[in-house]
């Protein structure tokens, strides 16, 4: 079985890369794709950098190059749910795209034409495996419920409450929904993960020169964990 690795930030995949063996380095479309053995497991590992398409074109990179089985995303996230706070971390249980507005067609907000889905569900072993690895995580709570994604960075609180009353989303990013639209029109399990920053609805955040080296640690902890055991 070969695992894809997208990590947002690239000192992620810094960390994970001191411990893999690579075997293949590979360039397209201004992404490097790392391919090894990490802790027994076959894996790529790539930075898919910011937003939904640069997201999109790296999982079907991904899928279509390496013929990967499974994608984990990692990645950072403000929070839409007052119970949340910077440190917590969120895993998907799916995905919404927020940004996609065919309500003039009498869609609901987030749905994409067509589609015979509204939100995109991670798989629920990846989800119960990250579950179990972010309880063994001392300085961390954890929480799964929707993520919802859209290429807008978002500081507002009026808009961010909007965005998890009417989404029911306990998470708000610029990545995860898409990734899991490749894989669920290719049929690939995916989970999204991610740490928050962030939340303004509760007024809580930390500096990101405090909060990027415990986002890492505990991104590369969960990864590690969850490798062992697939």
């Amino acid at each position: 079985m070969k695992i894809g690795i997208i990590g947002a930030m690239s000192e992620e995949v810094e960390k994970l890369k001191e411990e893999m063996a690579v075997k293949e380095k590979f360039v397209k479309a201004n992404m490097t794709y790392y391919s090894g053995e990490l802790l027994g497991k076959e894996v790529v590992i790539v930075t898919s950098g910011i937003g939904k398409v640069n997201a999109a074109i790296c999982t079907q990179i991904l899928i279509d190059k390496f013929d990967v089985e499974k994608i984990i995303n990692v990645g950072v996230a403000g929070g839409l749910n007052k119970e949340i706070y910077p440190g917590d971390i969120v895993i998907a249980k799916n995905l919404v795209q927020h940004d996609v507005d065919d309500t003039c067609f009498d869609y609901p907000l987030g749905q994409i034409p067509r589609m015979t889905t509204f939100d995109f569900p991670c798989d629920e072993d990846l989800v119960e495996k990250a579950r179990l690895a972010i309880d063994k995580i001392q300085d961390a709570n954890g929480f799964v419920g929707r993520v919802v994604s859209g290429d807008q960075f978002i500081s507002e609180a009026e808009k961010l409450t909007f965005l998890g009353e009417h989404f029911n989303a306990y998470a708000c990013e610029m990545e995860g929904a898409s990734i899991g639209q490749v894989c669920y029109l290719n049929g690939i399990p995916f989970v999204v993960i991610r740490s928050i920053s962030d939340n303004a609805i509760n007024g809580s955040h930390v500096d990101y020169e405090k909060f990027a080296p415990l986002a890492i640690k505990n991104s590369v902890a969960i990864l590690k964990d969850m490798l062992f055991v697939l």
